[in-house]
């Protein structure tokens, strides 16, 4: 948390979800049922940006209850996913919300993130993405792993801009 540099005129989080949120697994039933874990520090970074005016978006490249989960618990209005093209959704959230690059940040953790990641002035990625994300310029890179307090360690960082 200690190396993140964020401005305090950040009013949106844009994030990835598995592999930022989640430990990047699917767990697989035998009944083929797919599960994800959470960690409850990230659960409630959610709960802390919410409760100090932060907007959050999830744009995620699947399909899965707990996006839907986390969407519903915190009213989370700007849900998208099975989204392979994530740079266009991202440039509508920026437009609908009428956001500048001060104003918004964005999380990704993989290749699927890459063109929102150079897009955006503020970004973000985890320790475990690809040598590519970690390469892209102005990238910052969290402490902690996907699904492992890394949505947290921003809500923090922000926060902590506020006080």
């Amino acid at each position: 948390m200690g190396n993140l540099k964020l401005p305090d005129t950040i009013k949106m989080v844009i994030t990835d979800f598995d592999g930022i949120v989640t430990d990047n697994c699917v767990y697989i039933s035998d009944n083929g049922d797919m599960s994800r874990k959470l960690n409850f520090s990230d659960i409630m970074g959610f709960s802390i940006l919410k409760k100090n005016g932060y907007d959050i978006a999830i744009i995620s490249g699947e399909e899965n209850r707990a996006v839907e989960v986390i969407a519903r618990k915190f009213d989370i209005k700007e849900v998208h996913t099975n989204i392979r093209k994530k740079i266009e959704v991202l440039k509508k959230i920026i437009d609908k919300y009428s956001l500048s690059q001060e104003e918004y940040l964005y999380i990704g953790d993989d290749v699927n993130d890459l063109e929102s990641l150079e897009y955006a002035k503020y970004k973000l990625t985890v320790s475990h993405a690809p040598k590519a994300l970690k390469e892209i310029a102005g990238i910052q890179i969290l402490d902690k792993d996907g699904g492992c307090g890394a949505f947290r360690e921003v809500a923090d960082c922000l926060i902590g801009l506020k006080k």
